[in-house]
């Protein structure tokens, strides 16, 4: 996750939609006041073969601390910081609140069906279990990144990209905050998924139902169904894609 100071953004990182490649080219836009969290090594050679900022500023200034806080840190002798999965309940708490009001607060989404195979791919090596296997197991906040920008059930965010729209999504981002250069994605965490079938052919009705259940929240309120964004073996994504959800939220937690 990132908090920019000079261009006054937040950006929370989902999980299987491009983000560790977006928190690299965000790099991009950061000065040293910035919260910029760590990512995997490989990822990290990527950012600074680009001669972009790594982690930095990561411990959660002790103005921003509970008397709670102050006492789990003495008894843990571990200092609170920001991690790259943080929830936005986390980084309001934990910022001022003029920054959180004031920022604007983004991340992107992705159909949870095809973000399940990505996933799969992701945590599991050869010889994999079958799908439906993993999918029964699998941690429910790993399936699901409705946690991540919401509060209290509601979306906390001023604005959610499509990961299947995500030059546009971007765009706007950019047009947004101003920046000066377009955000340019590197290649961080390609070649995890071997297999480009559509989603449908690799899903069980028992996969399909877990999925379902557990990501029922951000299904219904994205529009997201069974079969849509499905991307072929070439890569491309349908021409039946749902509407972006592109526009700002009005309002936020």
């Amino acid at each position: 996750m990132i908090i920019n100071h000079r261009h006054r953004f937040i950006f929370l990182k989902t999980r299987k939609t491009a983000s560790t490649s977006m928190e690299i080219a965000l790099s991009a836009f950061c000065g040293p006041e910035a919260v910029i969290t760590s990512i995997e090594p490989e990822d990290e050679y990527i950012r600074q073969e680009l001669g972009y900022r790594g982690p930095q500023n990561i411990r959660v200034p002790l103005r921003q601390y509970s008397l709670l806080d102050g006492a789990r840190c003495l008894w843990n002798r571990t200092p609170k910081q920001f991690f790259h999965h943080a929830p936005a309940s986390f980084v309001k708490e934990n910022v001022p609140q003029s920054v959180w009001d004031d920022y604007f607060v983004f991340c992107f989404e992705r159909n949870p069906f095809d973000k399940a195979v990505s996933l799969y791919y992701w945590m599991t090596d050869p010889p994999r279990p079958p799908l439906e296997t993993y999918l029964a197991r699998a941690d429910v906040n790993r399936l699901s990144n409705w946690p991540i920008y919401t509060i209290n059930g509601k979306v906390a965010v001023d604005f959610v990209g499509r990961y299947e729209q995500l030059e546009q999504g971007l765009a706007h981002v950019a047009e947004r905050l101003n920046l000066p250069t377009p955000i340019t994605l590197p290649n961080a965490k390609a070649g995890e998924r071997p297999s480009r079938q559509p989603y449908p052919q690799l899903f069980t009705p028992r996969a399909r139902n877990r999925v379902e259940i557990v990501c029922a929240r951000e299904c219904l309120h994205f529009g997201y169904k069974w079969g849509q964004d499905v991307v072929s073996t070439t890569g491309s994504h349908s021409e039946n894609s749902p509407v972006s959800s592109d526009q700002e939220i009005a309002a936020r937690g």
